[in-house]
């Protein structure tokens, strides 16, 4: 079953079958283009021959072999694997059956974005913006001291010592009552 349906997704490019289906092909597949790839690789004839039997006796059918290790390699030679997508379509009709559609990417197919480098953009947003606050508050801080350093030695002590005696002066006047 899984060589047929690989001759079938090699001859044109994408099948519909039921999910199950579709992800059980999709390793069985991507070994083969695999094959693929290293008979383009290979230097020895000998050496891309090998591959091509292997193919061969996995799939059982030339034509399709002979399409993929001709045709189609050379799309993948820079890809280092996922060569197929599976979407999912819906439920069959008949049985409810989970249906889905696998197909052949294209070889220069960037795929999705990759979502780990927004995450990491928006983690370093936030420590910029942890530094300029913690910059910010280091800057009051400073400005502070820089205020309190102007400020006379003096007037300091002069400015606590008359709030600490009319903090005492009420609790003498209470014990004295």
């Amino acid at each position: 079953m899984m060589g047929n349906l690989s001759v079938a997704l090699i001859t044109h490019g994408r099948i519909q079958t039921t999910l199950t289906k579709a992800k059980a092909l999709r390793p069985f597949i991507e070994k083969i283009i695999t094959f693929a790839k290293k008979a383009e690789a290979a230097n020895d004839t000998a050496r891309k021959l090998h591959y091509r039997r292997l193919a061969i006796s996995r799939v059982r059918d030339k034509k399709a072999v002979a399409k993929l290790f001709d045709e189609r390699a050379s799309e993948f030679t820079e890809r280092s694997g996922g060569y197929t997508r599976i979407y999912k379509v819906g439920q069959r009709v008949g049985d409810a059956a989970e249906m889905a559609l696998i197909e052949l990417i294209d070889g220069n197919d960037e795929g999705y974005s990759k979502k780990p480098a927004k995450k990491a953009a928006k983690k370093a947003t936030k420590v910029d913006a942890a530094a300029t606050e913690v910059e910010a508050t280091e800057a009051e801080a400073t400005e502070a001291e820089a205020t309190e350093a102007e400020a006379p030695a003096a007037e300091a002590p002069e400015a606590e010592a008359p709030a600490a005696a009319a903090e005492e002066a009420p609790a003498k006047k209470e014990t004295d009552a």
